[in-house]
């Protein structure tokens, strides 16, 4: 799950960007319209976090912008401007949700699961396929075995997977929902975690499509 956050308090975006990894997001962090227009336009973003009030502009210009040109992405507002006339004009601009500073992390969390939940229309926020269980709220993965134990990173990518269990998911996409603009991708990094998933699940848990990507196996019949 990939956030964009759009906020150009340092203190405050910096604060943002590692709470929302520490509960499981890949989260990047611009300070104006012009960035997160650019970042948006480069695709694979999930949802995204913006403060009205930036440097070069409105944010609600900005979601005007995006919603005329047919971008769907779910938007939190998250703003110091939390009056009723406030949140109407940030609702009526496209946004899917508004959530006034000072803000509790957690909660920010839950309502951007939530949002990407409505997102694919998926009324719980566990996943299951195949005897496997993902809950992104508590980052916990469980098969018939019990709890199984994922570093941050496998479980980013056993989330990738299994948002879309029949579809086969790219290389490149894996590494869009692990890593944010300004990190290093590591060239076998998706091999290694996709390998250590195998070990924790099942060998037969995870298919390989030869020169096209991964996908959750079918259910044995």
């Amino acid at each position: 799950m990939r956030i964009l956050i759009v906020e150009d308090d340092d203190i405050l975006g910096s604060g943002l960007k590692v709470g929302l990894e520490m509960n499981g997001f890949t989260a990047d962090l611009t300070t104006r319209c012009d960035e997160a227009e650019a970042a948006l336009r480069g695709g694979g973003i999930d949802a995204v976090v913006l403060d009205v009030m930036l440097p070069d502009g409105s944010g609600r210009d900005l979601l005007l912008r995006l919603r005329a040109r047919g971008d769907s992405t779910p938007v939190l507002f998250l703003t110091a401007l939390d009056s009723v006339a406030d949140r109407i004009a940030g609702l009526d601009a496209g946004a899917d949700d508004h959530l006034g500073k000072p803000f509790d992390l957690d909660e920010v969390s839950a309502r951007l699961r939530a949002l990407l939940r409505r997102a694919v229309q998926r009324p719980t926020a566990c996943l299951t396929w195949n005897g496997v269980t993902l809950d992104p709220a508590a980052l916990t993965a469980r098969n018939a075995g019990g709890e199984v134990h994922l570093s941050r990173r496998e479980f980013r990518v056993l989330h990738a997977l299994m948002e879309r269990p029949r579809s086969i998911v790219s290389k490149a996409q894996i590494e869009e929902k692990l890593y944010g603009f300004q990190e290093g991708v590591e060239s076998n990094a998706v091999e290694v975690h996709v390998h250590n998933l195998r070990a924790k699940l099942g060998s037969r848990s995870i298919e390989t499509v030869r020169g096209v990507g991964y996908r959750m196996a079918e259910p044995a019949r």
